[in-house]
């Protein structure tokens, strides 16, 4: 049985008498909205299935299953929890450790057993899968927690599959993952899905990150890859192959060949097993061009269904590239000066170099440590320098100023870690636990791969150390306004402390999801939960509105397409099952016929606007004038329409819009939005989620630039503002620019591509003005 999309299982029919949570989903009945119940691995998963990506087949055993499981001991759990101590690592040991043993007391319940294994056969008889944990915090925008739970590879046989599921439960408690959930502040008790999928026998493997995480550069692609199994990478256990691309192109522009001494393979009898590589082999490319620009297009591909830089790994068997997983880049920040101050005049010669993997600089005295049991010798403030890190080492990497390993690249476990704990830090460097010594003074550069003689930084306890911040400089003054785009609450505080006029697109979608635990809003209503609906949006919405008050919000009406909104809990009840959901029941008609929802969020935009009345409002994909006018109607037959100074958006995505903008302004829109992924798939026919018409889907094509250049004169004539939100801006420079030629208003980029956004449009515009003044010195002669 070949590991194939088109191999994929049938769905799973739910038996009746189920609650309305499943215990048990295939990937295609998985969507992102679904993290309560497949947690954050398992809804990717499902999320790239139903995009048309190559993963390999599997389901999720979900967290209502565990939650199920664990019924007859909750008390106990739960007591235990109250008990936990991060502080107190004796106490955290011992704690956990009961914890975990409950978790392996409790028999799984028949019912249960029996789905997973009749799940198990449908993927092939004898078939070797792996079991991975997939907590629903995990993998979501703000937390990555970077291997802490349990997973397992080449799982084969009923007896190793349960067994593998209940080691996956019990790691939910386990202790380095309750010290990190209480760090992070995940205070509630902890809820865990399970992920069974077909395994690759991989010849190739590796990792990819859609922007550069050492730099913050959206610009980049970084992919790693090794021989054999991809457990090497991730595991930092050899230095794998570096290949730096451009994404304009997209063009290869760096490639550092690694030392893969080792490779992890499988035998015939599915055992896996570790092989010592010559030294031919082992320094050996990988990935040819072709290989590397093929990987980079589906990264793009996943980039722009998420709407933001994704690590993906990705595995190739039979000359077939699979993706096994993604999940947002929780610790890219946006590419800028350095603030070492020293940069130019270093202090000392390089000691060693590898891969700069966390930016930053800091200093401290060397502590060399060969294994995790011996963190309690490294004191605060010290460099830790180890062959590599795993899981077990995050309580000693919080107290080190910087963290030095001989193995490993840009995306293995102390590279992860490093870039969400803040510190520098250098990977691959061969030779660090060999070279330096116990308390010798170094500086370590997470930017440039160096580690220097001498204490360059100035020394404090407890975290990277950075030497004071260049002078800042003033951004440019720009004629374009600059905008961000925003899907989540939590990212609003960090990017309304960029140099940006506001939000010009927040999307309601993941928010939503958030906000309401998963669970269908019509579900909600039927369920006499409406006020909770209200009260919970409005929570969420007020943390973006208040962050950056009295800077406009311009906020998106839920858009959520049919197959997205029936992987939410209750869905299926309420949503239809469309062959083409692309351009199906969506935007302002779904408003229309199915009012109870856009109703209730009428309701919640009017409750936050009486606290901050920054918040203004877009309406997506309307096709037709009598859709936009009963809206229109909408609104002004509820409390949001008493609201004086409201402004309402019409997002441009559908190529109709051209024709209307002049009857539009009339209905009393401020302005219009260009959404270029809607508007490209359109206007070129393209589904924008097609794999095989991927290379079509191009927002630069002739035809759709001449849309977007006639929708703004369109306005300019009509007398409204026009911005565009799409993913072009971010990810092309050119493009930013040609909107200014065309005389764009606005333009909405995500955070981290407001520096370079920024530098595109000052460009444009001062070529506009000089272009301006040529012509008039010529005129005047």
């Amino acid at each position: 049985m070949d590991v194939t999309p088109e191999t994929e299982p049938p769905r799973q029919t739910h038996q009746a008498g189920m609650d309305a949570a499943p215990r048990l989903l295939w990937f295609n009945e998985l969507s992102r909205g679904d993290v309560g119940l497949a947690g954050g691995k398992g809804a990717n998963l499902g999320e790239m299935t139903r995009a048309g990506l190559p993963v390999p087949p599997g389901f999720v055993v979900t967290a209502p299953a565990f939650q199920d499981a664990m019924a007859s001991v909750r008390d106990r759990l739960r007591a235990l929890w109250g008990q936990v101590d991060p502080d107190d690592p004796a106490s955290l040991a011992q704690v956990t450790a009961r914890l975990r043993g409950l978790v392996r007391e409790v028999p799984i319940p028949a019912r249960l057993r029996a789905r997973v294994l009749d799940a198990y056969h449908q993927l092939g008889e004898g078939r070797a899968v792996a079991v991975r944990s997939s907590a629903t915090s995990e993998d979501t925008q703000d937390t990555s927690f970077a291997g802490m739970h349990e997973s397992f590879t080449n799982v084969v046989g009923d007896d190793a599959v349960m067994d593998a599921l209940r080691a996956c439960w019990a790691s939910a408690y386990g202790e380095r993952v309750v010290a990190y959930r209480k760090a992070e502040g995940l205070t509630e008790e902890p809820a865990i899905a399970v992920v069974i999928q077909a395994m690759v026998d991989s010849a190739r493997a590796g990792v990819m990150f859609t922007a550069d995480p050492s730099s913050g550069d959206t610009g980049r692609i970084v992919i790693e890859a090794a021989w054999g199994l991809g457990e090497v990478v991730v595991g930092g256990q050899v230095e794998p192959d570096t290949y730096l691309l451009l994404k304009q192109g997209p063009r290869v522009c760096e490639v550092r060949v690694g030392d893969k001494n080792l490779r992890r393979v499988r035998d015939a009898e599915g055992h896996e097993r570790q092989e010592t590589l010559g030294p031919e082999q082992a320094g050996q490319r990988v990935l040819s061009d072709v290989t590397v620009l093929e990987l980079a297009r589906l990264g793009l591909r996943v980039e722009q269904h998420y709407g933001a830089p994704q690590d993906i790994e990705w595995a190739e068997e039979g000359g077939r590239l699979f993706l096994v997983q993604t999940r947002p880049i929780t610790t890219l920040k946006p590419a800028g000066p350095r603030t070492d101050t020293r940069e130019a005049e270093p202090s000392g010669k390089t000691r060693v170099r590898g891969l700069g993997a966390s930016p930053g600089v800091a200093s401290g005295r060397v502590r060399v440590l060969g294994a995790p049991s011996e963190g309690g010798q490294l004191q605060t403030g010290e460099v830790l320098v180890a062959p590599m890190t795993s899981p077990d080492w995050v309580p000693t990497m919080r107290r080190a100023s910087a963290i030095v390993t001989d193995r490993g690249g840009m995306t293995c476990h102390a590279a992860i870690v490093s870039r969400e704990l803040h510190k520098p830090c250098v990977v691959g460097t061969r030779t660090a636990t060999r070279a330096l010594r116990d308390g010798e003074g170094v500086t370590v550069d997470g930017t440039t791969g160096e580690v220097r003689e001498g204490q360059e930084a100035p020394h404090a306890t407890g975290g990277a150390v950075a030497a004071a911040p260049a002078p800042a400089v003033a951004p440019a003054v720009l004629a374009t306004r600059l905008y961000v785009n925003l899907a989540l609450p939590s990212q609003a505080r960090e990017a309304a402390a960029l140099p940006v006029d506001g939000v010009g697109l927040l999307r309601a979608e993941f928010m939503l999801t958030e906000a309401l635990g998963g669970v269908h809003p019509r579900k909600l209503i039927a369920d006499g939960r409406s006020r909770e609906f209200v009260d919970r949006m409005a929570r969420a919405l007020l943390q973006t509105t208040r962050a950056f008050h009295p800077r406009p919000v311009v906020y998106r009406t839920t858009d959520f397409r049919t197959n997205e909104f029936r992987g939410l809990e209750g869905g299926a009840e309420f949503e239809p099952e469309e062959s083409n959901p692309m351009i199906g029941f969506r935007g302002a008609y779904r408003y229309l016929r199915e009012p109870e929802v856009f109703q209730l969020e009428l309701e919640v935009l009017a409750r936050v606007r009486e606290q901050t009345p920054n918040l203004q409002v877009m309406l997506p994909f309307v096709r037709t004038l009598w859709e936009l006018e009963a809206c229109l109607e909408l609104i002004a037959r509820s409390p949001l329409g008493r609201h004086r100074g409201l402004k309402t958006w019409v997002m441009a995505e559908v190529p109709s819009i051209v024709y209307r903008i002049g009857a539009y302004a009339k209905c009393g829109i401020a302005g219009v939005s260009i959404g270029s992924n809607d508007l490209t798939q359109l206007m070129l026919g393209v589904d924008r989620d097609s794999e095989s018409c991927a290379e079509l889907f191009d927002e630069a094509d002739a035809a759709v630039l001449a849309a977007i250049g006639d929708i703004i004169r369109a306005c300019e004539e009509a007398g409204l503002t026009s911005s565009l939100c799409g993913q072009a801006p971010s990810n092309r420079p050119e493009f930013a620019e040609h909107l200014v030629r065309a005389g764009i208003t606005s333009i909405s980029v995500d955070p981290a591509a407001v520096p370079a956004t920024q530098r595109v449009i000052a460009a444009a515009e001062r070529r506009l003005l000089l272009a301006a003044s040529r012509r008039a010195s010529l005129h005047g002669c």
